[in-house]
Order: C-alpha cells, then structure tokens, then sequence
C-alpha cells in the first residue's frame, strides 16, 4: 500500500469553511501572517510588482520560503499540523512558538524574541496594513487570541488544493506570470497574467498599486472572505478592464460577473465549487473562462502566449 497518497487522500476533499464559524480565528491569524509578511518584505530584495511580500503554500502550512540574512539565511514557516511557527536558519538552529491560545501581542513578542535569539535583527512597521477589524498596534493586541485548530487546518487544506490548481494553471501561460503566492495583505492566493505591455499610469492609489499595475494584468485568486463578502470565493479581473468584459461568458455555470463595485469581478463561491463533482473541474473551468474572457477584450495574443502541448 503506498501510505503516503493513502493518508493524502484521507484528508483532501475540499471542506467547509463557514467564515462566521471562524472569523475571529481568521482575524488572529490575518495578523499573525501580517507580523511574519512584513518581516519577509522588510529582509527579501525588492522585486518587481511586489513579488517580495508573499507568502507561500508549504506542506504543513504556509512559509517564507528562505530569507538571505548578513552571511546566512532562515525560513519561517506556519506549521498548521502541530500548530507551532518554526524558524529555521541554516546552521540547523531551531524556534518553535505554540500558536494555540497565543494573543497577537504575545506572538509578535515571541517571534522577534526568537529571531534575535537566532541572530536575526529587523525592525518593522508594527502595526496592521489595511484590515478593518483593527488598527491596534501589534504589541499591544491582547483581544485577538482566537485559533481553532479546526478551522486553521481546515483553511490551509483548501489553500494546497487551490495552489496545486493555480500551479497548474500557471504552467499553461508562457508569457510573464507571477508566482502562486499569498498575499497577507488581504490573505488571498493569488495568481497573476501579464500581457507584456505597459498600462496606462494607474490614477490614485498606493505606491503598491502603481507598482502592481504598471503592465497590462488577468489576476486570479482565493480569499476567505471579509467582513462584505460573506463567503470564501474565488475572484478574477482584468487591469486596465476592457469594454464589455461582463458581457464574455464565465464558467461554470454558477459564476457571475460581480459589477457592484464599478469594476467587473469574475467570481464564484467556494461553496459551489466544493460541492461540485469535481472542485478541479470547477476551478480550472473558472480559471479558463476568466482568462479568455479578460485577455479576447484586452487583445491579448492569446495563441502566443499559450504553452504549446505538442
């Protein structure tokens, strides 16, 4: 018996994850990314479009991936089996932080205690980026301390489902592409399409958005919801958006064009997708249909752009 796609298959049906039976577990845990983002951002080179601030899927839970550090380098990785952050460096010392039970003004403590007892020194800009449940200064959060273990693992299991889809679906785009990386910003998996031209300048905004959207782009993506959206969805648009884009057809049947906000926004929710008789299916129907809609009314080179399979 191979154990391994036994135990894998034991554990990889798409499952539930109701956002008000967790939120304010999700909340604790948006923040505790946020103090680990901003530590990647503030240590990794700047790269184009931001490409330095992501996390990433791992195994057991979500990571940095390796950080260069003076003559060295580290790792931090949620470990979303034993529920513990792990920072690893590579002469093979070890931290481990419980996170079950931990406030974010106690995390933020015992990360940057931990990092210092390793050798690493970074400061950060301690404070929420953008959430609208708080604007508490992180040392400082005692009131969000919530995390199910259920619900925790639960969120991660759906986002390596995801990521080996949206990995997938990268491979099939032979143009300029992002990684599969997750934006603790919003705490979405994200996925993004370049066309190869510059945009037009992006008005208003950040910095980060100007940034984000100096090339024409069809972004993808997967959140857990927020305090408008009710739901874990996944999303797709195209920037600058086209004339007529909600008028291209969206599949699969249940996904819609979401104009409400001046914008068309491909999306579909989690839910019927889960329930569908093939998630994968689903998602890559999804996926498609938001890419050749964005990129027909774009003008994008379409058969140029695709990996030739033969």
């Amino acid at each position: 018996m191979n154990t391994l796609s036994t135990r894998i298959d034991a554990d990889s049906e798409f499952p539930p994850l109701p956002i008000d039976a967790w939120e304010q577990t999700k909340n604790t845990l948006h923040l505790y990314l946020q103090i680990i983002g901003k530590v990647r951002m503030t240590l990794f080179p700047k790269m184009n479009h931001w490409w330095h601030v992501p996390l990433y899927v791992s195994p057991r839970g979500i990571t940095t991936r390796l950080i260069a550090y003076q003559n060295g380098c580290f790792e931090i990785e949620f470990d979303f089996i034993d529920h513990v952050l792990v920072i690893r460096t590579h002469v093979g010392d070890t931290a481990r932080i419980p996170l079950d039970g931990l406030s974010v003004a106690g995390f933020y403590k015992a990360v940057f205690e931990n990092l210092a007892g390793l050798g690493v020194r970074v400061d950060i800009k301690a404070v929420p980026y953008d959430v609208p449940f708080s604007t508490t200064p992180f040392a400082e959060d005692r009131d969000h301390a919530a995390y199910d273990k259920v619900y925790v693992r639960r969120f991660w299991r759906i986002l390596l489902g995801v990521n080996s889809v949206f990995e997938t679906f990268r491979g099939r785009f032979i143009g300029k592409s992002t990684p599969v990386h997750l934006f603790w910003h919003h705490m979405d998996l994200a996925l993004t399409r370049f066309s190869g031209r510059a945009a037009p300048p992006f008005e208003g905004g950040t910095a980060a958005d100007r940034e984000a959207y100096s090339h024409e782009v069809i972004s993808f993506g997967f959140w857990a919801g927020d305090e408008q959206v009710r739901e874990p969805a996944f999303y797709a648009y195209t920037y600058p958006e086209p004339k007529g884009l909600a008028q291209e057809p969206i599949e699969p049947h249940d996904a819609l064009w979401n104009t409400s906000a001046g914008n068309s926004m491909a999306y579909l929710s989690y839910d019927k997708v889960r329930m569908s008789a093939s998630p994968e299916d689903a998602m890559f129907a999804f996926l498609q249909s938001a890419y050749a809609a964005g990129a027909r009314r774009a003008d994008w080179d379409i058969e140029a752009l695709a990996l030739k399979t033969s």
